[in-house]
């Protein structure tokens, strides 16, 4: 079953998705960030080419012929095939579709009160629904 990790309080949802992506690509994992809309998937691939000097994180939009290839992919279109299925970060404000062909799952809630309130409610739908969850609030030891 697909486990699910809430991470809530995040000031910068692009910011903090570019950290668990660089995260993940370090221990060899894929993942799928599902985002709102093109210009947020646009927001995230400059990011993710900016999020340091030093590090690469190879990275490409789900339609892109070297999706298959490439560990990180950027979608906002969730009709699209993905070529993996280790990890989804999702962005967005609603459940994913195909929530339950991931191992595991990323809800990153930010601090505005809309985003916070639209994560409660996948949370408790979540529970109802039996996942396991994790709940993990940023600024908090």
């Amino acid at each position: 079953m697909t486990r699910i990790d809430f991470h809530t309080n995040i000031p910068d949802k692009l910011a903090y998705a570019c950290r668990l992506a660089r995260k993940a690509y370090a221990a060899k994992a894929k993942v799928v960030v599902l985002v709102d809309s093109a210009a947020q998937a646009e927001a995230l691939d400059a990011a993710l080419w900016t999020v340091s000097d030093t590090d690469f994180i190879p990275h490409v939009f789900a339609d892109d012929p070297l999706a298959a290839v490439t560990p990180i992919i950027v979608t906002f279109d969730e009709a699209v095939a993905l070529p993996h299925h280790d990890m989804l970060v999702n962005l967005t404000r609603r459940t994913p579709a195909r929530l339950d062909e991931f191992a595991r799952v990323f809800e990153i809630i930010s601090l505005d009160e809309d985003d916070a309130a639209a994560g409660r409610q996948r949370y408790s739908a979540y529970k109802k629904q039996s996942y396991p969850l994790t709940h993990f609030v940023a600024g908090q030891s």
